[in-house]
């Protein structure tokens, strides 16, 4: 069994495993073979601080199976100590004859490439790089900026609307979606809303991270939103901690905080990926700052021309000032739409 492409997709199978475990870290899997081609282990990177993928897989094998064989993973095995000893030392010893990776680490701690080259072990790069990278946006803007990765979530109606011009809301998308949209959740390290949110729809909002932006404090802080996770509330004129609650003070920019501020402070906190769930308002204002959308789409028109719109906010009088997107992918949540796009410069 050789054939690369279908051994790196299970690869990316494994790594997805770790989703909203392992940040900062990257979503590694791997799988071993042995001299004749057959597969004889598995691994993933389970958690932040646990054994990376190549050494969960290896450390499975106590009779030499893999020796002379090949290990297949989906990002440069490591070459320096970190929570963990290096991967490629693992390698070595272990008497692997080759190895299979899709990206190159983008961290300039690691050169697995050369110290596995200099053992005598034959490195094939590039397979699925492209796939590789997307399962690793997130660390991958960490590492080359030193920013947050930021993505929005919003769900509308054909015409574009979150809500009719009542504030009606509840449902616009089916439960089928909705069990998606906590699934998307989990892998993103803190969900980002907004004070209208909140007293609007009065949400739980369930997640180990979540930011509330409340420039004059107006929550009602004994509200379910408060009740569970690590809390930071971005607001005008105070600091301090309250229990699970970080009240973070923020500047004003033109009457709103100021959100570069805010992304800026978060990642200093660790937080490396933002999902921001708001309303029209908020979400246009993130649109300059987000490096991807999942946009649910329900088959529904509101008919009304003073609904609240996904995105609102700005406005333009020539259509080629609309911030161009590119869609990446399409997914059916009948009787629902996922699209998933990204700005056009987010290549």
């Amino acid at each position: 069994m050789n054939n690369y492409e279908t051994l790196m997709r299970r690869c990316f199978e494994l790594a997805k495993q770790g989703e909203g475990r392992v940040s900062p870290n990257p979503l590694v899997g791997c799988v071993v073979l042995d001299k004749d081609g057959n597969i004889v282990s598995e691994g993933y990177h389970h958690k932040y601080g646990e054994n990376h993928a190549e050494r969960d897989a290896l450390l499975k094998l106590h009779n030499g199976e893999e020796k002379g064989g090949t290990l297949v993973v989906n990002l440069e095995p490591c070459s320096h100590f970190g929570k963990t000893p290096p991967c490629t030392d693992l390698i070595i010893e272990r008497g692997l004859s080759r190895v299979v990776f899709a990206m190159s680490d983008v961290n300039p701690k690691v050169n697995g490439v050369q110290k596995l080259k200099s053992a005598g072990i034959e490195v094939i790069s590039g397979v699925l790089e492209e796939d590789a990278r997307k399962l690793n946006e997130v660390f991958i803007k960490n590492m080359t900026e030193q920013k947050t990765f930021v993505a929005l979530k919003t769900a509308t109606t054909l015409d574009g609307k979150i809500a009719t011009s009542g504030g009606s809301s509840k449902w616009i998308t089916s439960q089928k979606a909705r069990d998606e949209v906590k699934i998307i959740r989990n892998r993103y390290d803190a969900i980002l809303t907004s004070t209208s949110t909140v007293i609007a729809d009065n949400p739980t909002m369930a997640h180990r991270k979540k930011i509330l932006l409340d420039r004059n404090l107006r929550c009602d802080f004994d509200a379910p939103f408060f009740k569970e996770g690590e809390i930071f509330v971005f607001c005008s004129g105070k600091s301090g901690v309250s229990d699970n609650i970080t009240f973070i003070d923020t500047p004003v920019f033109n009457n709103r905080l100021d959100i570069e501020f805010v992304l800026e402070k978060a990642f200093q906190l660790g937080i490396n990926s933002i999902l921001v769930e708001a309303g029209g308002h908020l979400n246009g204002s993130f649109l300059a700052f987000a490096d991807k959308i999942y946009h649910f789409i329900a088959p529904k028109i509101t008919n009304d021309n003073t609904s609240l719109s996904a995105f609102d906010g700005f406005s333009i009088t020539d259509i080629n000032e609309s911030k161009p997107f590119r869609f990446d992918s399409v997914n059916d949540f009948s009787p629902d739409l996922l699209l998933t796009y990204y700005p056009m410069d987010n290549k």
